[in-house]
Order: C-alpha cells, then sequence, then structure tokens
C-alpha cells in the first residue's frame, strides 16, 4: 500500500460527535449539552449597534445613521431578514459557523502571513541548557502525551464558570491541515493513529516517526537529521509558497503535484503529519522583538530577505532556534488562540514540572530503530521560477512591518485589582488613551470574546470604544478635569466594557448578528441602508484589533493588523507586567508602544491621587 492510500485526507463534520457523558471519554462528552448559538433579538441589537456609534460620530452624522437604523428597524426587510436567520437557528447546528469560517478564513485569499498565523514567544530559559535538539524531542515528547489525551478522547473539556465549552476544534489540532484551493481553502484532517512529525532544518523536509518513541531516541534522529541537512546545504525554500496569495499558492500547488507522483506524496506526508517542527540554524534571535519576528514569518532577524525560510505556514509548527529556545507559529483558519495556547502550556508546563515520560517503559516503546526520511521535491524550471518570485513578493510584503514587543514591567494585574477595576477593562482604557493622546479621538476596536459555551461557537467582537471610553481620555487630557471625575468616568468606562464583554460572551453582540443579516440579503432584494450607511464599514474598520491571552509560560505573542492604516494589539495581563505585541503598517510601532506605556503610567497616577484625595469614610459605630 503506498503512503497516498495509507493517508487519505478527509474533511471533518462541522459537528462533533453527540456522546453521552462518559467520565472515560470526557472531551466531547458534553456536545449533546452545549446549547446553540442564539439569534439576538433585532431591536437590542440595534440599540446597541447605534450606541456604539456615537464615540466615532459627529452630532449631524449620528442623526444621519440613526435614522438610517430606524428606518430599518421599521421595515419589513428587517424582519424578514430576522426570521431567516431563526429559521437557519433551527435547521443547523450553529446559524454562523460555515459564513463565519469561509469569510473570515478560508474564503480570504490573501497571504497568512501577516493577515492571519499568530506566534507564541515561549518564555526564555525553559530548556534549561539543553541543546536544540534536546529540546526538540522534549516538546516532541510532551506533544505525542497531548496528542494521546485528545485522541482517546480522555482530555477533560475546557470550562467557563464550571460549563464545557464547545471541543469541536480539537478535530484539528493534530494531522490537520489547511489546503490551498479556490473559491476556498479546505480544512482537513487526518486519520489520527499517524504518528510522524515533519522536521524542518534548511528549507529541507524530513519525516520522522515519533510515536512509542523516547526522548533520547528522537534526540538521537534530530542530531543525524540536523548533520543531513546541514551538509547537503540550504534547500529550496519552497514553504514559502505557503506564504503566499492563497489563489497564488493553489495554482503552484497544483503545478508541484502535476510533476511527479513522489511530489503528491511528499505533500501527504507534510499536511497528515501530527504538526511540524523548525530547527532553525545561523545565530539565535535576540530579545523578544527578534525573537517575534522570527517564530511570525521565519528568519532569525528582522531583515525580509531571511523571511518565510523554514516554515510551512498551513499548519501549526514548534519553533527551536541553535540556543534551545522555542516558539509556536499557529495556523488560525479552524481553531482559536485558547485551545493552541493549551497546546502550549501543556507542553511547557509539564516539561517545567518533570512530569512528562521522557524515556518509556520498555513496553511502551516502539520495536525496532527510530525512523526518519528526508522528504523530498521534484521541481522543474517553472517551479523554480515562482519560488523565487513568491520569495521576493513575501520579503516586500514583510519589509512593510513594523513590529515591536513591548514589556511594561511597573504593574500588573495585583495593583489593578487594588482599584477595584476588572483588569482587562483597565487595559482597554489604557489602549483607548494611548491613541487618544497620537489622534485626538477614540480607536474602533476590536476585542475577541470567545463564544466557545456554544456549539460550533468561536469569536464576538467587543466593541471597547464608548462613549464613555472617550469621555474617559477627554477627561484624561483636560486640564481643568479634576481627579475625582477622571477616576468617575474611569469606572464608567471600564463598567460599560464589563456590559459589552458579558454581551459578547452570551453572543449578544452586534457584530455576528448583523453579519448574518446581511448574509441573508438575495440577490433579487435591495441592499438595506444601513449595510451602506458610512457608518456600518467605519464603526467595523478595526484601527486596533485586540486580543488578550496570558501565560507564565510565554514572553508574549502576537499577530497581524487586520486593516492597512490599524494596528494588530496583542496584550497579557500577568501580575506583575502588562505585555504587548504591535504590528503595524504605519511604521510607528514604537511610537505606540511609548504611548501605551506613558498611558499606563498616567491611569495609575490619577488612580492614586484620586484615591488619596477622597474624603475619608465615617468609622462605622
Amino acid at each position: 500500500m503506498t503512503a497516498v492510500q495509507l493517508a487519505p485526507a478527509r474533511a471533518v463534520s462541522s459537528s462533533a460527535p453527540r456522546r453521552n457523558a462518559a467520565t472515560d471519554k470526557p472531551l466531547y462528552a458534553s456536545q449533546s449539552t452545549i446549547p446553540h448559538l442564539p439569534v439576538p433579538r433585532l431591536a437590542a441589537t440595534l440599540h446597541k449597534y447605534l450606541e456604539s456609534l456615537l464615540p466615532l460620530q459627529t452630532r449631524e452624522e449620528h442623526a444621519k445613521s440613526a435614522q438610517v437604523v430606524r428606518q430599518f428597524a421599521d421595515s419589513d426587510l428587517a424582519h424578514i431578514l430576522q426570521a431567516r436567520l431563526q429559521a437557519r437557528a433551527e435547521e443547523k447546528d450553529s446559524w454562523l459557523s460555515e459564513w463565519w469560517n469561509d469569510a473570515a478564513y478560508m474564503g480570504y485569499r490573501g497571504r497568512l502571513i501577516p493577515n492571519v498565523n499568530y506566534f507564541y514567544i515561549h518564555k526564555k530559559g525553559l530548556g534549561k541548557g539543553a541543546s536544540q535538539t534536546e529540546r526538540a524531542a522534549q516538546i516532541v515528547r510532551a506533544v505525542v502525551e497531548f496528542k494521546k489525551l485528545v485522541d482517546s478522547e480522555r482530555l477533560e473539556p475546557e470550562k467557563v464558570k464550571g460549563q464545557a465549552l464547545c471541543m469541536n476544534s480539537y478535530h484539528y489540532l493534530f494531522n490537520a491541515v489547511r489546503v490551498p484551493t479556490s473559491p476556498a481553502d479546505v480544512p482537513l484532517a487526518y486519520p489520527k493513529d499517524l504518528n510522524h512529525i515533519v522536521v524542518l532544518r534548511n528549507d529541507r523536509y524530513y519525516k520522522l516517526e515519533v510515536g512509542g518513541r523516547s526522548a533520547s531516541e528522537i534526540t538521537a534522529a534530530l542530531e543525524e537529521i540536523k548533520k543531513a541537512a546541514d551538509a547537503a546545504g540550504p534547500g529550496e525554500p519552497i514553504g514559502v509558497l505557503t506564504a503566499d496569495d492563497r489563489d497564488v499558492w493553489t495554482e503552484f500547488r497544483r503545478h508541484l503535484l502535476s510533476i511527479s507522483k513522489n511530489n503528491t506524496k511528499s505533500i501527504i506526508d507534510i499536511d497528515s503529519s501530527i504538526l511540524l517542527v523548525g530547527l532553525d540554524s545561523g545565530a539565535p534571535p535576540k530579545g523578544d522583538t527578534e525573537r517575534a519576528w522570527s517564530y511570525w514569518a521565519g528568519g532569525n532577524s528582522p531583515a525580509p530577505q531571511t523571511k518565510g525560510h523554514n516554515r510551512w505556514f498551513d499548519k501549526h509548527q514548534f519553533i527551536v532556534d541553535e540556543a534551545g529556545e522555542s516558539g509556536f507559529n499557529g495556523e488560525h483558519s479552524m481553531l482559536d488562540g485558547t485551545p493552541t495556547l493549551r497546546l502550549n502550556e501543556f507542553v511547557l508546563a509539564s516539561l517545567d514540572k518533570g512530569v512528562i515520560p521522557l524515556e518509556l517503559p520498555e513496553a511502551e516503546r516502539a520495536k525496532g530503530p527510530i525512523e526518519w526520511s528526508e522528504v523530498k521535491f521534484d521541481l522543474d524550471a517553472k517551479l523554480k521560477e515562482d519560488i523565487t518570485k513568491s520569495q521576493k513578493g513575501f520579503g516586500e510584503e514583510i519589509s512593510k512591518q513594523d513590529l515591536e514587543m513591548v514589556v511594561f514591567d511597573e504593574y500588573g494585574k495585583n495593583l489593578i485589582k487594588t482599584f477595584k477595576v476588572s483588569p482587562d477593562a483597565y487595559a482597554q482604557m489604557v489602549k483607548q488613551l494611548a491613541f487618544f493622546k497620537l489622534h485626538g479621538r477614540p480607536a474602533v476596536t476590536y476585542e475577541s470574546c470567545q463564544t466557545r459555551k456554544f456549539l460550533l461557537g468561536r469569536t464576538e467582537v467587543i466593541r471597547s470604544a464608548s462613549n464613555e471610553s472617550r469621555a474617559f481620555c477627554e477627561a484624561m487630557l483636560d486640564p481643568k478635569a479634576t481627579d475625582a471625575e477622571r477616576d468617575a468616568k474611569l469606572r464608567a468606562a471600564a463598567a460599560r466594557h464589563s456590559q459589552y464583554s458579558a454581551w459578547a460572551a452570551d453572543a449578544q453582540g452586534v457584530d455576528r448578528h448583523l453579519f448574518g443579516l446581511k448574509k441573508l440579503v438575495r440577490e433579487d432584494e435591495e441592499m438595506p441602508a444601513i449595510f451602506l450607511d458610512p457608518a456600518f464599514s467605519k464603526s467595523s474598520h478595526w484601527e486596533f484589533s485586540t486580543s488578550n491571552l496570558g501565560s507564565k509560560y510565554l514572553d508574549g505573542w502576537g499577530y497581524g493588523e487586520v486593516v492597512p492604516d490599524g494596528y494588530g494589539l496583542s496584550y497579557a495581563i500577568h501580575d506583575d507586567k502588562l505585555c504587548w505585541g504591535i504590528t503595524t503598517l504605519n511604521g510607528d510601532a514604537h511610537t505606540l508602544a511609548e504611548a501605551l506605556k506613558e498611558s499606563a503610567r498616567d491611569v495609575r497616577a490619577m488612580l492614586e491621587r484620586a484615591k488619596a484625595s477622597a474624603p475619608a469614610k465615617p468609622a462605622k459605630l
């Protein structure tokens, strides 16, 4: 049986298996009890939408938008669209899932880098002096143990307040790939009994069987692979094709597969692997920003000509440099950040605590010597030329990017809690103030909120810019305002943000509902004016694309901006520090970084002054 026959790919059903609760297989046991994504009330969504426009408009602009919204609310078509959406919700496990996966990910035809994939920077020093191959082998061993929990379904589902979250996305954590096709990509998951990884070194690819193998065996094999790759010299950087426009990569891939059956086998070896492990060569990157560049886009320096090397962006990939430091590049199409963060935390924490059996008992070891082989490609002159063009284009694209990782270590969550303000709301107000300092207005801001408490749920938007946040920023910059007034306005803004966060977590936000209604306008129907109003596009032109993920095992994380004039603004709120990852095409990442730090200092100082000057509370009798 050939390798192609051995590993047929399959598209996983959009609905996870429905099972009765079973204590020995908890991973998907709660799927049948998870509620379906609700359809919000039309009036509630329109009220929230109109309110979210207030900080972004003049009075005259808002009056016009309010009239448009009222006309839509009173129209027959609005209620017809709402009824269609409710009917769709009755028919499907999720009225949104298929649309969103296509619109936000599979149907997207631009580059995965900088526009889709994200990166994690593992905390420096976790390898405790292990060599590159030793650390990579340790990571692989931990990945295999986590995969066993997923494959056997013994992994406990993630929960929020005791409620299990939808775990459907875990089908795409291992042995899965985003396949480029037109007009939309396809997610494929291969049989879970495949236990090989693909190792990248010097733009060469090696298939390594790791099931039932101890860390010492994997280390020895990685050393052999490393020596073989270094002796052979740099290979053709074929992986850079995965960073090209998706339609371009689709055509390149078709041509690649047409050249030889060997290329088909090689592509399947890569696509069907558990995941990828990059053994980067050259001097290790220095500092968080250089490490971010490496894990995000390939290459060990910010220089654009180094980008795209030793990566295959259609799959998840762990990366280990020559110093034994590591990171992760996440393929985003079917999984949001929480499942891959759980994987990374499991790997890093279990190794740090020494609970992963690096050396397996004899009874659990695979028989015979560990197997590895080079995954080779037959390239014709056209494809070599295509690779050169793609590499040049990717380098030009990446050279436009500005990236800076920021660590503000003057205070963190512990101090923020003493002010009795939600740490996330506080962090969002710091961002709003920073932007206001630079531009004199609020930033149109997207904060990601997961909706996995619903079946096939992914995310909803927290619209962080509010009338209250604007009032707070204006007060902070108004020399006539008192600290008591600023304090009160901050608390009002934080409360407003927390309220919207709760709405979003309950799938009662604005954006996904309006998206669904617009999708149901038929070709023979006139597009409602609400969707043509300039405020509709303006209020979702995400100048700040923000998301909060924190772990003591990460030195940072990040992703690209989502609009050409905006910022990707990842953040983490630690006990004693605040961290940001800034990406932008504006060339001012450092300027924003300084504004964020200054704003964090200003908010703290204001709250401390307000607290010190507040009248003492009368003593209780």
